[in-house]
């Protein structure tokens, strides 16, 4: 498996983790509906939150969070659409970008609440 897939699947762990640190439960993790995808799905009260996780061990292209396009963000409220109406949620909803900075020990985790909607 190639390298980049490899780092983008510790920083989903990472993420993941972090969220469960913060009392949100995992639901979902790689949910996919076609042919897009949604990082994780969690929930906190009566809130799901649709994460896009961005990781990067440099940051010489940029931010991590950078690299969340116009396109992807479509896509994830596409399918999180289907994901709302499939589990027929009848609360808040919200969308945000997880992104993780791993520089060999070094791990930093940025949540950004509210990224795009």
């Amino acid at each position: 498996m190639a390298e980049h897939n490899n780092t983008g699947r510790e920083g989903e762990t990472i993420a993941a983790s972090y969220l469960e640190r913060q009392d949100y439960l995992i639901l979902e993790r790689n949910y996919r509906h076609h042919h897009a995808e949604i990082d994780l799905i969690a929930r906190k009260g009566k809130m799901i939150v649709f994460a896009e996780v961005k990781t990067r061990t440099n940051l010489s292209y940029g931010l991590p969070e950078e690299f969340v396009s116009y396109t992807k963000a479509k896509l994830i409220m596409r399918v999180a659409e289907h994901y709302i109406f499939a589990k027929n949620w009848q609360y808040d909803v919200r969308f945000d970008i997880i992104a993780v900075t791993i520089n060999g020990n070094n791990v930093e985790v940025k949540h950004i609440e509210d990224a795009f909607c």
